[in-house]
């Protein structure tokens, strides 16, 4: 199954937890439609924003299980499959792709620090067999938490040689000459990982962004997008600001927290608020000072 690229914003959707700690599949699955309803063209279970290292194999399995039989499409699913070695990352991306999702999005292995480039596409070469020739990929280069990265040179390689298998990358790196660089990758779905450079990744051929912050504001996310595709620049720097400004306010503080916590006050559903150990939740009146920095969330 061939992957065209999602035109528009991605939502690394939260993983929400019972006050046992178990997945919260109830909250799950409402918050997923939302995200649709809000504008966004595809969600990724169990990215970082979605504690997917917190989070079990088979219990990532349910989770995505329960969204397609709550009717969302598998074809606009791009789970997180990304361990820390190849059977465990196959078993968990073989089961994704046999669900229909349109591909995976996979970190590389990250235990072992400094290893080389040549150990790296190894790893990849070796999941890719495992997988089966099916195999649809968005690496997941984010150095800041996983400290093994991807680089553009990495990432040029493998697509090349597994054309039909690794098809893109969300870049979590923040450094935009890096997404600049991999943006120059012929035929390579390039999402950064945030909305600030947006425009600029727009502009050099990015088809969207996969955004933590379109957890809470997909809507306004979804509409720079919508202005810079009618032409309406100006438009759209004006709303890019706004989002910008939305983005940076939420990350001065812990965000997979502070955006449950949000959830939380905004919906009324204190489970919300929970977080898997080694997080921990924001209190409820650092979350009510948050909302007031910010736009009221249509919720």
């Amino acid at each position: 199954m061939a992957v065209r690229p999602f035109r528009g914003v991605v939502a690394p959707i939260l993983t929400p937890f019972n006050d046992d700690s178990s997945v919260a599949t109830d909250l799950y699955v409402t918050h997923a439609h939302w995200l649709f309803e809000q504008g966004c063209v595809a969600i990724a279970p169990f990215g970082t924003t979605g504690e997917a290292l917190s989070v079990g194999i088979d219990e990532r399995i349910a989770a995505i299980t329960a969204l397609v039989n709550s009717g969302i499409d598998p074809a606009r699913l791009i789970p997180g499959t990304g361990l820390t070695n190849v059977a465990d990352t196959a078993r968990l991306s073989r089961a994704c792709l046999d669900m229909g999702c349109a591909a995976v999005m996979t970190l590389p292995p990250f235990y072992f620090k400094g290893v080389s480039e040549e150990g790296l596409y190894d790893y990849f070469a070796q999941l890719i067999g495992a997988i089966g020739d099916d195999a649809r990929i968005f690496l997941y280069h984010i150095p800041p938490i996983a400290v093994v990265g991807i680089p553009p040179t990495l990432a040029a390689c493998l697509h090349e040689d597994f054309p039909q298998q690794v098809i893109g990358i969300k870049d979590s790196s923040g450094d935009w000459e890096n997404t600049r660089e991999l943006l120059d990758i012929d035929g390579l779905i390039v999402y950064p990982g945030s909305e600030l450079p947006l425009l600029e990744a727009l502009e050099l051929g990015a088809p969207g962004c996969i955004s933590a912050t379109a957890n809470l504001n997909a809507a306004a996310i979804a509409a720079v997008i919508a202005a810079y595709d009618s032409g309406d620049t100006a438009l759209a720097r004006s709303l890019h600001e706004d989002v910008k400004r939305f983005r940076t306010t939420v990350q001065d503080y812990a965000p997979i927290p502070a955006q449950k916590r949000l959830l939380a006050v905004a919906t009324g559903d204190l489970r919300w608020a929970n977080v898997r150990p080694p997080l921990v939740a924001m209190p409820e009146e650092t979350g009510h000072e948050l909302g007031a920095l910010l736009p009221q969330l249509a919720l």
